[in-house]
């Protein structure tokens, strides 16, 4: 089973670098279950490409189900509010990894922000 998601993170991985959300989207949404490095990839895979409201819908999606999001999660998300101009989420999440205890802001939180 920890080969299973690795493969398929991996895979995840792959599509979203090479620009096929949509491949990497099905692999996702096939996924028995998925880890943080799933939500991860596929946030950071959306930020990357353009898919800005759809990163925030997946950091929402990820935290009704349970999963919490770590600094890795934030820096996809900042990047994705930040090249869709979604400048109101963008700061929501800001302030929140600002208030969060468990997360330490980094340098490519605040990029994220001037940019």
């Amino acid at each position: 089973l920890e080969w299973d998601i690795f493969v398929r993170n991996s895979l995840i991985d792959m599509y979203a670098n090479c620009g096929s959300i949509k491949d990497a989207c099905k692999v996702f949404d096939k996924m028995p279950e998925q880890d943080l490095i799933s939500w991860n990839v596929m946030i950071l895979g959306c930020a990357q490409h353009g898919y800005g409201r759809e990163a925030v819908q997946l950091i929402e999606k990820m935290q009704q189900q349970g999963v919490k999001p770590d600094h890795i999660t934030f820096i996809g998300v900042l990047f994705a509010c930040s090249h869709a101009g979604l400048v109101d989420e963008g700061c929501r999440y800001f302030s929140f990894i600002n208030e969060d205890p468990a997360i330490t802001l980094v340098g490519e939180h605040y990029a994220c922000m001037v940019d």
